[in-house]
């Protein structure tokens, strides 16, 4: 009776020292290893007398502190050490060290910045005259994520990643939308200049977070933008410093390449307009594998890209968009989706409730010459 007395006086002592132990503020520090270690002194007794002792495998744990401290850890604490992982984020209690709950990855936070939370709206019926680009879009892009199967049944890996290039304004990043779209994929957009940090590593740590939070969220696309900025061809001269942190952070881009396989559910979509500047290594078969060129629109996807951004236009029954699309030579799908913009403009001006063909061709025009003389 004694015995049970002090043995129920003993958990209750330690549930209030657990209590106390448990009391927030913890400590943040990571994970650094998990230790299997021999319990030989400490064995494990069984009430039945038949049963023979066994022995018991403990488990450790190296952390590193916020405050730069590294510590061992015989017991790792309350969380169980089988749910951890190297460079996992932990709350420790502040003078013993032991583990007391998990806490969410961390991420930059310019990197959260970057993913579209809002799914994109974009579909393919609103890109013109980029037919064949959007075949080998979804080939390489869209159907790796929907339909595994396919791939894995024919015995072919799908490419990593697939970069665009061809003029500004030709339709790049509304396809690379589309396609996320399309997957139900979450959308992250990152742009070259913006991985182009004053501090050493940071562009390189914005690049690791930016792939971790896509693992973590996959399915995800992830789309680098201007990706001449931080990709340009090597040169065997040092260079400044800003040289050395742009190659810095592009040498991350590719070992985040090399890292991830085909078969994951994230995919890289780059888009450049100096696909001639860009070093062979990017180029190389395993990482971006499908190159995706986009040109300049003909006549007949010049007309096209007008109807798109005319449709919800109140339009006159004279308009004949084959006849602007023969005027507007040379103009890829932004410059024509500025036609439309600036028709519209021009008929609010003259206080009409419709967009007129005479109203298309002056603004058509308008813009033609100046886009001539900009060239």
């Amino acid at each position: 009776m004694n015995e049970l007395l002090r043995l129920k006086k003993e958990v209750a002592e330690d549930r209030k020292r657990v209590k106390d132990n448990n009391k927030l503020p913890y400590l943040v520090a990571s994970i650094s290893e998990i230790l299997d270690l021999d319990d030989n002194e400490d064995e494990m007794e069984e009430l039945d007398v038949g049963r023979k002792k066994s022995k018991r495998k403990q488990q450790s744990a190296i952390v590193k502190t916020s405050n730069r401290h590294t510590v061992f850890l015989p017991v790792v604490g309350l969380v169980d050490a089988n749910k951890l992982g190297p460079q996992d984020l932990v709350g420790v209690n502040k003078d013993t060290y032991l583990v007391l709950d998990t806490l969410p990855p961390e991420y930059d936070s310019r990197v959260k910045a970057m993913e579209i939370e809002e799914k994109p709206k974009e579909k393919y019926t609103d890109v013109g005259g980029l037919d064949k680009q959007i075949n080998e879009m979804i080939e390489a892009v869209v159907l790796p994520i929907t339909e595994k199967e396919k791939f894995a049944r024919i015995g072919i890996k799908p490419p990593k990643g697939v970069l665009l290039y061809g003029s500004p304004g030709t339709g790049k990043t509304m396809l690379a939308r589309a396609c996320a779209a399309a997957t139900d994929a979450c959308f992250l957009r990152l742009a070259g200049p913006q991985l182009v940090q004053m501090y050493i590593g940071e562009g390189a740590r914005i690049l690791r977070d930016a792939f971790a939070l896509a693992k973590k969220n996959a399915p995800t696309i992830i789309f680098i933008d201007e990706l001449d900025a931080i990709g340009s061809r090597r040169s065997d001269e040092g260079g400044k410093h800003g040289s050395r942190e742009v190659q810095r952070t592009m040498l991350e881009l590719l070992s985040q390449l090399d890292g991830f396989g085909s078969t994951d559910d994230v995919k890289v979509i780059a888009a450049t307009n100096r696909i001639d500047v860009l070093d062979p290594a990017l180029l190389r078969s395993g990482r971006l594998d499908r190159k995706i060129e986009f040109t300049l629109p003909d006549e007949e996807a010049r007309a096209r890209i007008l109807e798109i951004h005319s449709r919800r236009m109140a339009l006159h029954g004279d308009v004949n968009f084959e006849e602007i699309a023969r005027m507007t030579e040379d103009m890829n799908g932004a410059q024509l989706k500025a036609v439309c913009v600036e028709a519209g403009m021009l008929a609010l001006r003259n206080d009409r409730v419709y967009v007129a063909h005479e109203v298309f061709l002056r603004r058509a025009s308008r813009l033609y010459r100046l886009a001539r003389s900009l060239a």
